[in-house]
């Protein structure tokens, strides 16, 4: 194990230091066991963990390359780390820890957004007014919103802070949905306030438009799940 990790983080080194490109295909497991002195199980572990975390790709039959980078790469692992943390305990963390985060980041997207920010939050809401009642659809739509507005920050970091958390949102809105009456007619009255904000660029604005519609959406929660 402590020679298979020794080869993944030398290997990782090579990519972070870009001396392999995305793309890349890395040396044969054979090259690789002569250029760090250890036996294919090692080699073979250490691309099992690099494959893993998303680094690389292996492709049976043509090799191992370095894989593209995308959100996906670091938000995953977070996602699955939150969920298998917290799968029986979190809904009320999930919201506190989005109490936190998205007023600043709403303050954040009146500053910064493009013309084409605000076409997509636009849609969004339009989708969910068109939206059925269907749940999953509904808290799916719901989130794209709020993510929406972590791209429309213009911080290419805010949306791979927020996603992982975002992620575990789909049952907990898919519940509420299914629970609290007035939940989607909720959700457009506040989603239509907050991106009123942000289109006026008034940050202030924004950031408490925000802090209000996830004030109510701790209550809709408390009523589908109870006091924590």
């Amino acid at each position: 194990m402590l020679l298979s990790k020794s080869v993944e983080a030398k290997i990782e080194e090579v990519i972070l230091s870009k001396q392999l490109s995305p793309g890349s295909k890395l040396p044969s497991e054979q090259e690789m066991c002569n250029q760090f002195g250890v036996s294919r199980t090692a080699i073979r572990e250490a691309l099992r963990m690099l494959s893993g975390r998303g680094l690389v790709k292996i492709l049976k039959g043509k090799g191992v390359f370095v894989n593209n980078p995308s959100a996906e790469t670091v938000t995953d692992p977070l996602h699955v780390y939150l969920h298998l943390l917290h799968e029986n305990t979190h809904v009320f963390d999930v919201i506190h820890a989005r109490q936190m985060i998205e007023p600043a980041i709403a303050a954040a997207a009146a500053l910064n957004h493009t013309d084409e920010d605000a076409l997509k939050l636009k849609r969004d809401i339009e989708d969910l007014i068109n939206c059925s009642d269907e749940h999953a659809e509904l808290s799916r739509l719901d989130m794209m919103f709020h993510l929406d507005i972590a791209r429309a920050s213009e911080n290419p970091i805010v949306p791979l802070i927020i996603d992982p958390i975002h992620r575990l949102m789909p049952k907990i809105k898919s519940q509420v949905y299914g629970a609290v009456k007035d939940a989607k007619a909720s959700a457009v009255e506040w989603h239509t306030n907050i991106l009123n904000a942000i289109l006026q660029r008034d940050p202030r604005a924004a950031r408490e438009a925000m802090e209000q519609h996830l004030r109510i959406a701790e209550e809709h929660i408390r009523t589908t799940y109870g006091t924590k």
